[in-house]
């Protein structure tokens, strides 16, 4: 990993109790053509995959609700969100990796995922790239309850929604995940569900 406007990098694991968290020291060339001396910590939890499931023919959405503890440490009264199902690629492609997780988070065993377009989340602190995913589903795709595995500690709620309402849920603040928010924002620019 190197271009023509970092040198001397450095990294030093500071935890790997969960992920990883490193702290990084280079030099950055400016746009003066100075180089400067720079410092920041940079957490790996790896890439992952996010999908809006949707039901045209009924003008709905699967999402899900489940504990967050960084929201409930910065402010979310009880820590749950509204989300879209999504998880980390761990050793699968993305495509596969959406398709296990739809699975085992909502109940639904989708084949056809469209990828719409690839983001970082949040780049000032977190390596993360999110490949974003849609998929039609239907009633006749419901294999199981969904609501995570419980080796993974998950206790996932599934919601279905009127698209409508999800919206709405966005102005109202009931739905706060970024991730969520652009591809309820995507089909609704798209008119999937239209």
């Amino acid at each position: 990993m190197s271009n023509n406007h970092v040198r001397n990098l450095q990294t030093t694991v500071l935890s790997d109790n969960w992920y990883t968290l490193r702290k990084a020291t280079y030099e950055l060339l400016g746009r003066d053509g100075e180089w400067q001396a720079q410092q920041r910590e940079a957490y790996d939890r790896g890439n992952g995959a996010v999908i809006l499931l949707y039901n045209k023919a009924e003008g709905k959405v699967i999402l899900t609700r489940q504990f967050r503890l960084p929201t409930y440490l910065n402010g979310n009264e009880d820590g749950y969100l509204i989300e879209a199902c999504a998880g980390l690629l761990d050793e699968h492609n993305p495509e596969d990796c959406i398709r296990k997780e739809t699975e085992e988070e909502t109940g639904y065993k989708i084949t056809q995922v469209q990828k719409v377009f690839e983001a970082y989340m949040s780049p000032g602190s977190v390596t993360e790239i999110l490949y974003f995913f849609v998929a039609e589903y239907s009633k006749d795709m419901k294999v199981s309850d969904g609501g995570g595995l419980a080796d993974e500690t998950e206790s996932i709620e599934v919601l279905e929604l009127e698209f409508s309402r999800a919206l709405e849920m966005v102005k109202t603040g009931e739905i706060k995940d970024a991730k969520t928010i652009m591809l309820l924002q995507y089909a609704q620019i798209n008119q999937l569900l239209n």
